[in-house]
């Protein structure tokens, strides 16, 4: 059985994460979910790691939530922060780095945006696309995408919900390094070796510093969403407008 989530290290003190759930495409299967939470654990347990690298596979970074877990949301039956995986990125007590080298739309951009540092692949898109479905952006998008985007293209990007290639991004000023798709891994494996030239006691401190804006609005954002949600999810056949636009 292939193995969804793969963990390895690059030299002695950087955890390389994979995601790698080829059937799945890298949506928010419990699969990779439950996989990635167990790489994390193993990461949080090694004495020797100070930076984590985290990629996606071929042209696919992470795609989101899976078809049964938006229809479940539409139902009313859970929460996006029921578990609170979609900030784990966030939570890693060490610096993570997102080498976005493939495709990231909805709760999968969001997801890596949450990473201290990220690099973008030229060739591929990456979409806020919760509004395509009829409802309004979750995960603390609309915090996020802001903080890390900047406020006019995170607006755009959630209005619309529309794609933008790292291109395209690059020309609208992202502050993010931009790479032709092979590159990407590489240029992230590379900001990581000059991260873990540091202590690690700084690094963490560093970290929890850059991040404490995000956290401390964090709470509030959320709670903003989950109740724009219980209002959009509310839309009449909001359920099939998400069944026939899923993967289009």
């Amino acid at each position: 059985m292939e193995e969804i989530v793969r963990l390895r290290k690059h030299g002695a003190s950087i955890a390389v994460i994979e995601m790698a759930d080829r059937a799945g495409r890298n949506t928010f299967t419990p699969a990779l979910v439950g996989g990635l939470g167990v790489a994390l654990q193993r990461i949080d347990a090694d004495a020797d790691v100070k930076v984590v690298v985290i990629h996606g596979f071929d042209a696919i970074f992470c795609a989101g939530g899976t078809l049964e877990e938006l229809l479940t949301l539409a139902e009313h039956k859970t929460t996006f922060d029921a578990h609170e995986f979609y900030r784990a990125l966030l939570d890693c007590k060490w610096p993570v780095v997102a080498a976005m080298q493939g495709h990231a739309l909805g709760g999968g951009l969001v997801f890596g945006l949450y990473a201290d540092l990220v690099v973008l692949s030229q060739e591929s898109i990456y979409a806020a696309n919760f509004m395509k479905y009829g409802f309004t952006p979750g995960m603390g998008a609309t915090l996020v995408l802001p903080m890390k985007l900047g406020a006019g293209l995170a607006a755009e990007m959630m209005f619309s919900a529309k794609g933008f290639h790292g291109g395209a991004l690059r020309e609208r000023g992202v502050g993010f390094p931009i790479t032709p798709r092979a590159e990407t891994i590489p240029a992230a494996l590379k900001l990581a070796e000059e991260l873990a030239e540091k202590p690690a006691g700084a690094l963490r401190m560093l970290k929890q510093a850059l991040n404490r804006p995000l956290i401390a609005a964090l709470p509030e954002a959320v709670a903003q969403e989950k109740a724009m949600h219980e209002a959009s999810f509310a839309e009449p056949d909001i359920a099939a407008r998400i069944a026939s636009r899923f993967g289009r």
